[in-house]
């Protein structure tokens, strides 16, 4: 169903997305990044980074091809992206329009392999609006932090949830669902998937 709005995130086992003191010179925070070891190593990852074959051809690989391949434009908050600017390769993952949120202006920045990144200083509405426009027949992936997916769910915005629970106690850090004035919030399950390679995939879509 073409024209929809997910979320996708990796999460500890203990519903931290991101472990503590995380900033520009230490992305995801202290093992945040130890969340995302499963997708490191499928091949699609190498491919939209550009580093050459290789790379594991397995469930987790078609899960994480399928969900780039479903996001036709991104939107992500300020921290977000101050935290992959200084770590992205030059040609970014994304390979399509990011709408980042923020209240500083800047020009678009261009990068290779298809990525612009354009930056909203007028709020939620207004960047879903682009992105959707950007999207065209697929669908728009919110993708973090935890505050701005926060603000998409409470606005009802949000259609789709796929989380990638590995196996990992972080102990510390940011929660998805701290301080979300929405909760509890029932979901409806609709996919789940243990690749037994240290990832569980969850799919859920988000009554409106």
């Amino acid at each position: 169903m073409a024209g929809r709005v997910f979320v996708d995130l990796g999460m500890s086992l203990d519903g931290f997305i991101a472990g503590p003191n995380a900033g520009p010179h230490n992305p995801l925070g202290d093992h945040g990044t130890d969340i995302h070891q499963w997708i490191y190593k499928t091949a699609v990852f190498r491919e939209r980074l550009s580093l050459g074959g290789g790379g594991e051809t397995s469930a987790d690989d078609a899960i994480a091809r399928e969900t780039f391949a479903r996001a036709g434009a991104y939107i992500m908050g300020r921290r977000m992206f101050d935290e992959g600017e200084v770590g992205w390769p030059e040609e970014a993952p994304f390979h399509a329009p990011v709408f980042v949120l923020t209240h500083s202006p800047r020009e678009p920045w261009v990068r290779p392999g298809g990525t612009t990144f354009y930056f909203v200083t007028d709020g939620i509405h207004s960047a879903l609006e682009q992105a959707k426009s950007a999207a065209g027949e697929k669908d728009v992936q919110i993708s973090g932090g935890a505050e701005t997916v926060r603000q998409y769910v409470e606005a009802g915005l949000v259609d789709d949830l796929q989380i990638h629970v590995a196996p990992l106690l972080l102990g510390d850090g940011v929660r998805l669902s701290a301080g979300l004035a929405k909760a509890p919030l029932s979901l409806t399950t609709v996919g789940v998937c243990d690749s037994f390679s240290g990832v569980t995939h969850l799919r859920f879509r988000i009554p409106r």
